[in-house]
């Protein structure tokens, strides 16, 4: 099917991986960006949309979001304008047989919402003790491995993963935490977690597990990605090695931009996260490290009922839903540190898509037009209501934020409007 011609104008088109940011026309046919500014030769459009007053911006890229329910999610992906999403493997099963990848991917292509890539496990049931098939996985549509929250305690059995994994070209995605270092913490080891009487992880958890995976990842040539770090340490570790001209790359969370330790407030387990919420110090490293392009942004989306939420601190699930306010919350950084919105929406677009490999995060003629339409002027109240997810969960609930999206496309296609 070739799809509608859509003719979208008088927006504020930012298109960070070309430097744009200017008001102009842009122009979609047979599912893909043909024209930006001036319309192609013969073009008749099936379809006016007046963006005036809106931002028009590729549609957001996340590197991770775990689904749980996978229509609820993906409709509220496509709400916070995100057309494309990286799946962990930590699944009910885990993503650790080809078949179970091909009905994830088959049942997102039913629904066609957001894109969705699964990232395979690394090993067998995630348990860390035998490699998974990667072969199969990745002819099954996995575009990287990752143990998601689970660790591989044995470090041989580490460095054959990766050895096997770059052999082939594939991506591996470690979340860095040494398991014996946290030692079943659930908060960062500090002044807050001291006084609340909570097992803290230390930064060296953290720091630690970076420098292993670096070590290992130059000796193997492995392509690595090291999933949502937390620390000045584990920054400052990463941007040594991509000095010393390692490839690696990383991302923080949304939520780690914005919130500290002092956030638990009162035993808050909307605040209770994986990694834990750091130090001050520690979020303005991250935000530096995010501004100069050393690290992407992803939403960590992990959608939790309320159960897993009422619990004490210690034992409710970790994580919070976040597809829906990754866009806000970029916005929210940007404002904060009066950056452009072309380098703060690259880092919710056009870089994480490098990092995947994905044609995807740019307004290109030629590209796919996955396409996110918002106004970066409306302001909204985070509640259960106003969140498209089945999960609550999230430190922001009764805050007000700015930035709403107006509509989406995916592929050409409209696939949410407000």
């Amino acid at each position: 099917m070739s799809g509608e011609k859509l003719h979208i104008r008088n927006g504020r088109l930012i298109d960070p991986a070309d430097g744009l940011d200017r008001v102009a026309d842009l122009f979609i046919a047979d599912r893909r960006i043909v024209g930006v500014g001036q319309a192609p030769a013969d073009f008749s459009a099936d379809r006016c949309i007046d963006a005036a007053g809106l931002v028009v911006c590729p549609g957001l890229v996340d590197l991770s979001a775990r689904l749980g329910g996978i229509e609820p999610e993906l409709a509220a992906a496509v709400a916070g304008g995100v057309t494309s999403l990286a799946c962990p493997p930590d699944t009910k099963p885990p993503l650790d047989e080809p078949g179970l990848v091909e009905r994830l991917v088959r049942r997102s292509e039913t629904l066609a919402l957001a894109r969705v890539f699964p990232v395979g496990a690394l090993t067998q049931e995630l348990a860390g003790q035998k490699l998974a098939e990667m072969h199969g996985l990745s002819h099954a549509g996995c575009i990287a491995f990752s143990q998601a929250r689970r660790p591989i305690v044995n470090t041989m059995l580490l460095l054959r993963a990766m050895q096997y994994a770059a052999t082939f070209g594939y991506a591996v995605r470690l979340r860095p935490q040494d398991d014996f270092l946290a030692c079943e913490g659930v908060a960062h080891d500090g002044e807050v977690a001291s006084r609340l009487g909570l097992t803290g992880i230390p930064v060296c958890a953290e720091s630690v597990a970076v420098a292993t995976a670096l070590q290992l990842a130059a000796q193997t040539g492995v392509r690595l990605h090291l999933s949502r770090l937390s620390s000045a340490a584990g920054m400052a570790l990463v941007r040594q090695a991509r000095h010393g001209g390692m490839a690696v790359t990383c991302d923080v969370s949304a939520h780690h931009l914005h919130l500290s330790e002092a956030d638990i407030g009162y035993f808050d387990t909307n605040a209770r996260l994986d990694p834990p919420l750091r130090s001050a110090s520690d979020r303005q490293a991250l935000r530096a490290a995010a501004r100069e392009g050393l690290a992407v942004v992803c939403s960590d989306h992990t959608p939790i009922d309320a159960d897993g939420k009422q619990l004490p601190f210690a034992e409710a699930l970790p994580g919070a839903t976040a597809l829906e306010l990754l866009l806000p919350l970029t916005l929210l950084w940007a404002a904060q540190d009066d950056l452009p919105l072309t380098l703060a929406l690259a880092r919710v677009t056009c870089d994480p898509a490098a990092i995947l490999g994905l044609e995807a995060g740019s307004l290109r003629a030629g590209r796919r037009a996955d396409v996110c339409l918002f106004d970066p002027a409306q302001t909204w109240r985070v509640t259960a209501a106003s969140l498209r997810s089945q999960g609550k969960n999230t430190p922001f609930l009764g805050r007000e934020v700015k930035g709403r999206v107006r509509m989406t496309l995916v592929d050409g296609r409209v696939v949410f409007a407000a």
